[in-house]
């Protein structure tokens, strides 16, 4: 984040794997077996034919649509990814360099050898293909017979989807949400507010159940949910907070009395985890008998799928944006020098900040247009009477000694998904933090950080700014601990000197961050999840844009810091 809550050191690079912009095709509204959106090819081993230079074939699952695979100049080529285990596909998306295959199979199979052929063409059309296949297997192979051009064949992405995809029931009913829960005790107070069984089984990934810290932090210790009705119970999804059960059973019941075990593990690993079960009841139970630490147990989500039961329809999750994103919002700033930023768009946020800054963000006193179409927002040395700071380390006082802008679109323009940029000149000196970022609008009614959720999209500090920062913060990993990395521009050059574009590409999938057009960091939700948390980014946020002056990371100012010191922004732009 910028000035609202935050870290004491580093940030903590997480190595993600990396997210396919490649559009597939909308899963049907219901159908027996639901086409998952997931793309089960990323990440997983590629192997092709022939390679041309240094464009392999893991390039073409590794998400980065900078990235290709491209085979040798002739025909009869392949590509061929390893899925892990055998799946049941349901759609291939191919994003095709120039070099495009005019005939091709997909074929799949499930020992690398035999091969059936689900999908053939002979007038294949280049661009972006989607393709509705059925078939069974754990290889997945795209056979190349004739080129549409001179050279060979060269793929940006090669996606696959199949039913199992990303809806953990694979096809079956969540049983679970909204349903009444029970557990063995229950945790409320300054740490973990209304900690109850309910906060398992709402979707909400950012709440939890947990035991009580004065009669639960033993064992055993349980959290059950009643489906309503009897039920066949097929798969459980438990997203474990650190406090997590190393020994526990998934149990069924007819009554919520007589419970029988249909999984057990004395080796769990906490974060999230998928199961595979089969057993038949109406009440479901995560019976834990041995923590994994010395606190108690607690679970962000509890979810059952499977057939009966009495489902309560959950929520619809957002839509993706479009393939390619169309303009839905821009404030390109062009005006008269000396107006103020457009209230249709942006609203002031003033106040003092957080984090130990120094600054007092005025009411738009502070940001105006330069006629040359751009924003300023200015940081000025300058006392603001009645307005306590922490001690200014050239004056001693606690007065606030430096006035500066902050602003947002909370009251004008909220939204889920979509390419969000932004191209800013960044001042020089130290103590200046200039960010530009997005808070859940959550935020705005009372849900308090980090529980909303936070994405940061830039993030410079003056005394270093040869280097960028880019981050998320959720409630189990934030502060020092949020989810990002520090990047550098080509020829260790400096942010200072130019405009840059600062870009967001944020979808179900996760986030994908840019600099001038070049991913620097790749957050993929599906990853985050199994090794950090819970990804509770999937609802309205809104932007900031804003310059703090001092504060625990930045630092203070000294003699040098530049005042006025100003942070330029061209556009801010949204596409969906």
């Amino acid at each position: 984040m910028p000035p609202l809550f935050r870290r004491l050191g580093l940030l903590v690079a997480v190595a993600a794997t990396l997210l396919s912009l490649t559009a597939l095709p909308d899963p049907p509204a219901h159908a027996a077996a639901v086409c998952g959106s997931a793309d089960a090819a990323r990440g997983r081993p590629a192997t092709a034919s022939s390679t041309e230079g240094p464009f392999g074939a893991q390039n073409a699952v590794d998400g980065d649509p900078g990235t290709r695979w491209s085979s040798e100049f002739t025909d009869d080529q392949w590509i061929r990814i390893d899925l892990g285990s055998s799946k049941n596909l349901c759609g291939v998306a191919l994003a095709w360099e120039a070099a495009y295959a005019k005939a091709f199979r997909i074929q799949v199979s499930n020992d690398a050898a035999t091969w059936t052929t689900v999908h053939e063409t002979t007038t294949g059309t280049g661009g972006t293909q989607d393709l509705t296949v059925t078939g069974t297997g754990r290889y997945v192979r795209l056979a190349a017979t004739q080129r549409a051009t001179g050279y060979g064949y060269s793929l940006w992405s090669f996606a696959v989807r199949t039913t199992e995809g990303d809806q953990p029931g694979g096809g079956d009913t969540l049983l679970s949400y909204g349903r009444p829960g029970a557990a063995s005790s229950s945790q409320a107070d300054s740490n973990c507010w209304e900690c109850t069984p309910a906060r398992a089984f709402d979707r909400d990934p950012a709440s939890r159940w947990a035991t009580s810290p004065t009669t639960g932090w033993t064992d055993p210790g349980w959290i059950s949910v009643d489906l309503g009705a009897t039920s066949q119970i097929h798969k459980v999804v438990l997203q474990w907070d650190p406090a997590y059960a190393k020994s526990f059973q998934i149990q069924v019941s007819p009554d919520g009395t007589d419970w029988t075990p249909i999984y057990s593990t004395t080796s769990g690993t906490g974060f999230k985890q998928t199961l595979t079960v089969s057993g038949t009841g109406r009440h479901v139970r995560m019976y834990g008998t041995e923590r994994a630490t010395a606190y108690g147990y607690s679970l962000w989500e509890f979810q059952v799928y499977g057939t009966g039961g009495a489902p309560i329809p959950a929520p619809r999750p957002p839509a993706d944006p479009a393939n390619p994103p169309r303009l839905v919002w821009s404030d390109e700033f062009d005006g008269a020098a000396g107006a103020r930023p457009d209230p249709a768009k942006w609203r002031a946020d003033p106040g003092t900040g957080q984090n130990a800054e120094l600054q007092y963000y005025t009411d738009h006193r502070n940001a105006a247009l330069d006629g040359a179409g751009h924003l300023v927002m200015e940081a000025r040395k300058e006392a603001t009477p009645g307005q306590g700071c922490p001690p200014d380390p050239l004056t001693g006082s606690t007065t606030c000694q430096y006035t500066s802008a902050r602003m947002n679109t909370g009251a004008t323009f909220q939204f889920t998904y979509g390419r969000v940029e932004a191209r800013v000149k960044v001042p020089k000196g130290n103590g200046l933090w200039p960010a530009f970022w997005m808070m859940g609008g959550d935020f705005l009614t009372g849900r308090p950080w980090p529980y909303n959720g936070e994405i940061d999209i830039m993030e410079i500090l003056g005394k270093d700014v040869k280097t960028a920062y880019s981050t998320v913060h959720a409630p189990a990993y934030n502060g020092a601990g949020g989810i990002g990395a520090p990047y550098r521009l080509p020829q260790d050059a400096d942010f200072s000197d130019d405009f840059h574009t600062f870009t967001a590409d944020w979808t179900s999938k996760g986030i994908v961050y840019s600099l001038d057009g070049r991913t620097v960091l790749t957050l993929d939700k599906e990853q985050v999840e199994r090794t950090r948390g819970p990804w509770i980014f999937d609802h309205p946020h809104y932007m900031i844009l804003n310059l703090a002056v001092g504060g625990d990371w930045p630092g203070p100012t000294d003699s040098t810091t530049p005042f006025p010191a100003k942070m330029l922004v061209d556009y801010v732009r949204v596409y969906q």
